[in-house]
């Protein structure tokens, strides 16, 4: 049976609650840190455990821990980004909706470590009432001594503060989340100066994933070196899976790293396989930021290996033949998908949320919807794939965020896997253009 650090008592009734939550075990690592535990040896114990960046960056977070600066008389932050918006990845919101004390007690050990007495947790606009679930335990733990001042006697003291979003992807980005948690645009701000020496209020500031930050009870009453052991290599721990698409169960699924894709799309316990009558096609493994891969390398690496749900099996190969764990938003698609339409409405999406600060983002994802659009809709030329391509590679790393990276790659990696598919929208433009068409060799099922 695979080990529930996450979702283990998620579906017990009540379990929002802090009450049925204290029941489970809730706050006893909060107990145990800010009482027996310096915040040098919470620290370390999140370096031992190796765990890595939940929202896509697999960056490891105790390392990120060690690099925030510690100036005298000036206040250090610790920001939550719960602004949850890559298209196919819904797990946070699950585990805020359903688990609220979880991140809760991970926020309040985590700001312990940091030094932090006022933190963050920003939430995704739309998601108000994720927002009010959120405020309610807060205020429920306050009642009960875990923040506010002189937190069980212990003198430290911790306000947490639930922020709405500003209804933009490109807040996800951390010095955009700072930038709109001040109050202003959600523009991302150049690097250096990183957050760590001048985040929130040009202070010291840690900005940790939803789910990152609720692994830490775990690791505290467990220990860095329990969680290590699990997973496989660097990819430690368990990881929240947000599957959807053409398969039998869509839902949010923890993993333990090291899974093979193959079982965690075909078996019962996961996805349970594609959904009947149909075979697949193509597989985002990570959100639709990541590249798409073919079913043939998303089973296996280049090298004919398994291949595995983890940081480093996944990205086996580079983009010539790999694709990235991401976020973990694992989207099917199978033979009625039509790759150009979903590389489209992909692009669609980045050009809308693009934050206009940089050229090639600004002007290119709008190129890159427009000539999809032509493609998709049966005015597409030959020059057209290859035009895609260069767009993507002047896009690709220019830009001050992430964000122009996340809309080049899909549609680089659906032209470098699926060219014949386009090829054929540009030489069939009246079949193609019928609703319902889809490519499948030599034939279209309309």
């Amino acid at each position: 049976m695979a080990i529930k650090i996450l979702t283990e008592h998620i579906n017990t009734p009540g379990i929002e609650t802090f009450d049925v939550y204290r029941q489970k075990g809730g706050y006893t690592a909060v107990e145990k840190a800010i009482k027996t535990m310096t915040s040098e040896e919470v620290v370390e114990e999140a370096k031992k455990s190796g765990v890595r960046g939940r929202g896509g960056a697999g960056f490891p977070m105790g390392m990120k821990w060690g690099f925030l600066a510690k100036p005298e008389g000036v206040p250090r932050y610790l920001v939550c980004n719960a602004d949850e918006s890559e298209p196919g990845t819904f797990k946070d919101h699950h585990l805020m909706k359903c688990i609220p004390h979880l991140l809760i007690e991970g926020m309040i050990i985590s700001s312990y470590a940091l030094g932090a007495h006022k933190s963050f947790i920003y939430v995704r606009g739309e998601l108000m009432y994720v927002i009010r679930i959120l405020e309610k335990a807060i205020e429920e733990a306050k009642a009960k001594g875990f923040l506010g001042k002189n937190i069980l006697g212990t003198g430290y003291d911790l306000e947490l503060v639930v922020q709405p979003g500003g209804g933009a992807y490109i807040c996800g980005e951390e010095t955009a989340l700072l930038e709109s948690l001040e109050g202003k645009r959600g523009n991302p701000r150049n690097k250096p100066p990183f957050p760590a020496v001048k985040g929130l209020y040009q202070s010291p500031t840690v900005v940790n994933n939803v789910e990152s930050i609720s692994n830490m009870p775990w690791i505290i009453n467990n220990g860095g070196d329990a969680y290590a052991a699990i997973g496989v290599g660097r990819s430690t721990g368990t990881k929240l899976i947000s599957a959807s698409g053409h398969i039998n169960k869509p839902g949010v699924y923890e993993i333990e790293l090291g899974v093979s894709v193959e079982e965690f799309l075909n078996s019962d316990e996961y996805c349970g396989g594609v959904r009947k009558g149909h075979h697949l096609k193509a597989l985002v493994a990570g959100g639709s930021s990541v590249p798409i891969l073919p079913a043939h390398l998303i089973m296996k690496t280049a090298n004919g290996e398994d291949r595995l749900m983890s940081y480093e099996s996944l990205s086996d190969g580079g983009f010539a033949t790999g694709t990235m764990l991401g976020s973990g938003g694992f989207i099917v698609f199978d033979e009625t998908a039509c790759i150009v339409r979903n590389t489209w409405n992909f692009s669609r999406f980045y050009h809308h949320e693009s934050c206009g600060q940089c050229s090639p983002c600004r002007e290119g994802t709008g190129w890159m919807e427009k000539v999809l659009h032509r493609i998709e809709h049966g005015h597409g030329s030959m020059h057209d794939i290859d035009l895609l391509v260069d767009i993507s590679k002047k896009i690709e790393g220019n830009t001050i965020c992430p964000l122009g990276d996340a809309a080049a790659w899909p549609v680089a990696s659906a032209i470098r896997h699926f060219r014949d598919e386009f090829m054929w929208h540009i030489t069939h433009p009246h079949e193609a253009s019928q609703p319902g068409a889809v490519y499948q060799g030599e034939m279209a099922l309309v």
